[in-house]
């Protein structure tokens, strides 16, 4: 048992690492919150002097959307740009009736002017890296805009972003993502969170200090010569976008962000939608760690940058370490050991903290987002508990990409929810649960025997952290067949963080009382 209590004490660590990654980040973004960013161009230079703006391509890669495919395109051809310097690529794959939709929605707007073009392929290889290649094969532009299936561009999206492009060392320009039904559920409003953090609080840190950072997909503007000196679009891994950035940096381009500008994008609202987003993208940056960590570490790179992209796609490791503890918690409460010698406390005190680092990273950027601080504080103990929960899902992923598996692009099936309301999602789109929602559940149980061991033998240290793992995982199992408990995991979680802060206090008295003495 003393040589699994060093195995869990190393995972601890491990998960620290990351914990105080995300720490560091946070601070950068303190330093470096305001940025200069190119103006606009204006309305006038639009109509009056087009010849001298750059073509630009803008390319909709869609594959069975019915639900919100008719609305993308209407929303790029609102886009503030002249028609005779824009094209627009409707690249679609889909093999249901969502190609004919869109060819007499194309039809239509053709009729009336707009630049739109549909490029249908039968054949989907690459899936969406390989419909971008074929479209960039097809384009006029010098710069080329892309936008999933589920955006809604800002019609002002080229005015405000492309005079970035007048730096020529400048590849690519990155927006915002918005939500455009944040407020759906409990787990739209915790996916907002994850990604608000990914947006607001990452992204701009690694921006302002000259650190890699990556496109991320969609809303976003390439210049067309960035994307050949890196080698093209490539579908080796599953995070197309994240490959291809890593390499156009790699390849001296200069990358921008722009916080400034936000275009909407609708969350999954089913879990099974969810989990599948969450596979495809820890699964691909783990592929694009073992394809490209070698060559960025051998790189004539400042030291900073090369721990930064290490730190960056390894970063879903720590679903791995996480298994640790999950294997772990409960032999552990077997164990007869005294809370109050000094390696016990500073277990306790490092998991706290690196929890609490979490915690407040997450807290600082939505309150970057103008969001009010009570709202905030009680959705974060939820949040911890669906991390915690998605574990087994994402470990999953990082194994496959580890042992070189390879799977299909799993496309997030989309609803057209909105503000506006929920909207059901189409049946054909729909995803089953994995068989692996069978060990969520499974564990789930497993901690919440701990739980009543826990409470049973008096081991209140353990209690709080046995209850967040019953929560995470209990809720994405069952969430996954359908029966979502939201108000479970809400407050059940906010009582666990309540716990580890009380947990906090404790361990930094036994610290006094360890090494000062009464």
């Amino acid at each position: 048992m003393e040589f699994a209590l060093l195995v869990y004490s190393a995972a601890v660590a491990g998960l620290a690492l990351f914990g105080l990654h995300r720490l560091a980040l946070l601070l950068v973004y303190l330093r470096a919150r305001s940025r200069e960013v190119s103006p606009p161009i204006p309305p006038r230079r639009l109509r009056e002097d087009p010849s001298s703006l750059p073509v630009v391509t803008v390319q909709l890669p869609i594959y069975n959307e019915r639900a919100v495919a008719a609305r993308l395109v209407i929303a790029a051809c609102r886009l503030q740009w002249p028609r005779q310097r824009l094209q627009i690529q409707v690249l679609d794959d889909s093999t249901d009736d969502t190609h004919p939709r869109l060819q007499r929605l194309v039809r239509r707007l053709r009729r009336i002017g707009h630049p739109v073009e549909l490029l249908h392929r039968d054949d989907r290889t690459g899936f969406k890296a390989g419909a971008l290649e074929e479209g960039l094969r097809r384009a006029h532009g010098d710069l080329v805009a892309v936008f999933d299936a589920d955006f809604l561009p800002p019609a002002d999206f080229l005015r405000r972003l492309v005079g970035e492009f007048d730096d020529p060392r400048v590849g690519m320009v990155q927006s915002r993502w918005g939500h455009l039904n944040r407020e759906s559920s409990l787990l739209t409003r915790l996916q907002a969170i994850f990604l608000d953090g990914h947006f607001l609080i990452e992204h701009v840190a690694r921006a302002s200090t000259g650190r890699f950072f990556n496109f991320n997909g969609t809303a976003g503007i390439w210049r067309r010569r960035a994307i050949e000196d890196a080698g093209g679009w490539e579908h080796d891994t599953l995070t197309e976008d994240l490959d291809l950035s890593y390499r156009a940096q790699l390849a001296g381009w200069r990358f921008v962000y722009r916080p400034d500008v936000c275009s909407d994008a609708e969350l999954p609202s089913d879990m099974n939608a969810f989990k599948a987003q969450q596979h495809r993208w820890a699964k691909g940056s783990v592929q694009t760690a073992r394809k490209l960590l070698p060559r960025i570490l051998r790189a004539p790179l400042p030291w900073p940058i090369r721990l930064e992209a290490f730190l960056h796609l390894t970063n879903n490791l720590s679903y791995l370490l996480m298994a640790v503890p999950v294997i772990l918690w409960v032999p552990t409460l077997a164990l007869r050991f005294d809370t109050h010698r000094p390696w016990a406390i500073a277990l306790a005190t490092v998991m706290s903290l690196t929890t609490l680092c979490v915690l407040s990273y997450h807290l600082a950027c939505q309150r970057a987002t103008g969001r009010r601080l009570w709202t905030t504080l009680g959705e974060l103990p939820a949040l911890v508990s669906l991390g915690i929960g998605l574990s087994v899902n994402n470990g999953r992923a990082v194994l496959e990409a580890i042992a070189g598996k390879p799977s299909p692009f799993l496309r997030t099936p989309k609803s057209g929810e909105s503000a506006a309301g929920p909207v059901a999602p189409p049946r054909a789109y729909a995803l089953r649960a994995h068989g692996f929602t069978w060990i969520e559940l499974g564990l789930a149980l497993y901690f919440g025997a701990g739980l009543v061991m826990a409470i049973h033998t008096e081991r209140w240290l353990a209690v709080p952290f046995l209850l967040l793992f019953l929560l995470g995982f209990g809720y994405v199992g069952l969430a996954s067949m359908g029966r979502p408990p939201h108000r479970l995991l809400h407050w059940g979680s906010i009582g666990a963080c309540l716990g580890l802060a009380a947990m906090a206090l404790w361990a930094g008295q036994a610290w006094v009382g360890t090494w000062i003495g009464p």
